[in-house]
C-alpha cells in the first residue's frame, strides 16, 4: 500500500478547522509534525522589514515604494544597514507594498500582499518561493500561483541592480 503526505495546512483545512483554530494550533506551539514528512513548512527565511512610503525619513530608501501613492518606482542604499541584507541569498525586505527578495542570487520584487486574501507573504529560501502563512498559498518568484487557494498571480516587478551592487532599482 502506497503511503500518501500531505501538508499540514491542507490538512487541517480538510478537518474542518477554522482559521481560529489554526491559529490556535500555531500560537501554542503545536507543530503536528505527523502530518508531513517533507520539508515544506511554511518557515520564513530572511529579515522583513516594515520601511513604508516615500523618501521621507526612511534610510536607504528613495522613491516611491507604496502602491496607494501611484506606480512603484524606488531604489534601496544596499550600503545601508536597512537594506544591506539584500545582498545576502535567501534574505528578503518589505519595502512599502513590495517584498524584495535575493532568490538563489538573484534579486526578485513582487506585490507583498496574497491575491486570495491579502494576508503579507514572506519568502521562504528552501523552496525558494513566496508564501502565504493565512491558507498556504505559495507563489514562484516570477509571481505564479504554485498552491491555492490563490489563483491570481502576484506582481512582478524589474529589479535592476546596479553595476557596483550597490544600489537596487525597483520599477513597475
Amino acid at each position: 500500500m502506497k503511503q500518501q503526505t500531505i501538508k499540514r495546512g491542507k490538512f487541517l483545512r480538510e478537518l474542518g478547522l477554522s482559521s481560529s483554530a489554526l491559529m490556535a494550533f500555531y500560537c501554542m506551539g503545536t507543530t503536528l509534525m505527523a502530518c508531513s514528512t517533507g520539508s515544506s513548512d511554511p518557515t520564513p527565511s530572511g529579515s522583513t522589514g516594515s520601511n513604508t512610503g516615500s523618501n521621507t525619513g526612511t534610510a536607504g530608501l528613495t522613491g516611491n515604494a507604496d502602491l496607494s501613492k501611484g506606480a512603484i518606482n524606488f531604489t534601496l542604499d544596499l550600503t545601508s544597514s536597512t537594506y544591506s541584507s539584500l545582498k545576502t541569498e535567501g534574505k528578503f525586505v518589505v519595502v512599502g507594498s513590495v517584498i524584495v527578495a535575493n532568490a538563489k542570487g538573484t534579486i526578485v520584487a513582487l506585490s507583498k500582499d496574497c491575491t486570495h486574501q491579502g494576508t503579507e507573504v514572506s519568502y521562504r529560501v528552501a523552496q525558494n518561493d513566496f508564501y502565504c502563512s493565512n491558507h498556504g498559498s505559495e507563489f514562484s518568484t516570477t509571481g505564479t500561483v504554485e498552491v491555492g487557494p490563490a489563483t491570481k498571480a502576484l506582481t512582478l516587478y524589474k529589479a535592476q541592480l546596479s553595476a557596483n551592487g550597490n544600489t537596487l532599482t525597483v520599477s513597475a
